[in-house]
This record gives C-alpha cells, structure tokens and sequence, in this order.
C-alpha cells in the first residue's frame, strides 16, 4: 500500500501535512502533560496536610500510650491525647483524599486539552490520509488487471466534470466504446491521477 502520491506536488503536500498532524498531535501531548503537571502541583498542600496528620496522630498516639502506662490516673490522662490521634488521623485522611481529588482532576483536564485537537487530526488528516491510501492501492490493482485501464476509463466518464473529458475528446464516450488506446489511456490516466497513481508506461508492460 502507497502512502504517497507518484506525482511530486501532490506527494509534497501530502510529507508536509503528515508532518503537520505529527507536530500538533505532539504539541497536544506536550500541553496535555504541562496542564496535567500544573494542577497536579495543588496535590503538594494536601499531601503536606496528609503528613501533617500522620505526625500528629502518631505523636498524640505515643503520648497516650506513654501516659496510660501511669498506675491509677493513666486511663484518664491518656483519653484527650487518644481523641488529639484520632484528629490527626482524620487531617490524614482528609489529605489523601485531597490529592486523589487533585489527581484525577489534573488527569481529566490533561486528557481534555490535549483531545480536541487530536481529534481535529485525527477527523480532518487520518481519516482523508487512510482513504487516499486505500483508493490508491484499489487504483493499482485495477492496473494489474488485463482490462485495468479500461475500466479506470469507465470510473473517469462517471466522476469526470465535462471540462475535464473535453479536454480529452469531445466524443470521450464513443472513443472509449470503440476502445481507442490514446482516449482509453487519458481516461485512466484522468482517474488515476486524483487517487495519486500515475500510470505505467506503456512500452514497460510490452517488455514484460
């Protein structure tokens, strides 16, 4: 299967804008990522926040323990700094789920920016790219085939504007009914040329 059209402007246009999908599928990527980073950055506060609690909580827990071990009063003592753990313990929770929040907000505002151009590229450069290249391949094979170029000269009669056949003969249909090589031969060629496919040259397909 050709990517690429045989004919020089045609191909060139086609190099330059392929290399113009990549770019802006790249650039997307890239601002995707940079949006993704920045907000994620917010995740920072409420990770400080997580470590925060866990300090806490893990030096009201030792504290406690430490005072309950006193002899008669322990059990008292030891109740307030239980209760300060359980707060730290809940800042903690509160900053792990401060940055999953922040987590999955950068991801999905990461996604979203670098989608909508992707999916203009992907609408307006793969889908016309995936056809040009299998209508190419489809024109080549009718070449390979005995009656190949009469049957491109039937598709150019269909899909040709009247300029266009004009320029070929002003009787392109009764020419290509009596099958006369030079009208059959531009017919194809016309239809050939708009999937990038040019011809092979007649005195090549002789030798062969």
């Amino acid at each position: 299967m050709s990517l690429y059209a045989d004919f020089a402007p045609r191909r060139t246009a086609q190099i330059i804008a392929d290399a113009l999908a990549i770019g802006v599928t790249v650039v997307a990527v890239l601002v995707g990522v940079a949006v993704h980073n920045a907000i994620a950055v917010l995740g920072g506060v409420w990770a400080q926040l997580e470590d925060a609690g866990t300090g806490f909580e893990d030096t009201m827990g030792e504290i406690g323990g430490t005072l309950g071990d006193v002899p008669l009063i322990g059990g008292g003592i030891r109740a307030p700094f239980d209760a300060a753990s359980d707060a730290g313990g809940s800042l903690a929770d509160a900053g792990r789920t401060g940055q999953a929040a922040v987590e999955t907000l950068a991801t999905v505002a990461g996604i979203g920016v670098a989608f909508l151009p992707i999916a203009v590229v992907l609408l307006l450069w793969l889908w016309p790219r995936l056809r040009f290249a299998w209508r190419s391949a489809e024109t080549r094979a009718l070449l390979r085939l005995e009656d190949g170029e009469r049957l491109l000269a039937l598709r150019a009669l269909d899909d040709a504007r009247a300029s266009e056949l004009l320029r070929i003969s002003p009787r392109a249909l009764s020419g290509w009914r009596a099958d006369e090589p030079q009208i059959v031969r531009a017919l194809a060629a016309l239809e050939a040329r708009q999937y990038g496919v040019r011809l092979p040259d007649p005195g090549a397909a002789t030798a062969r």
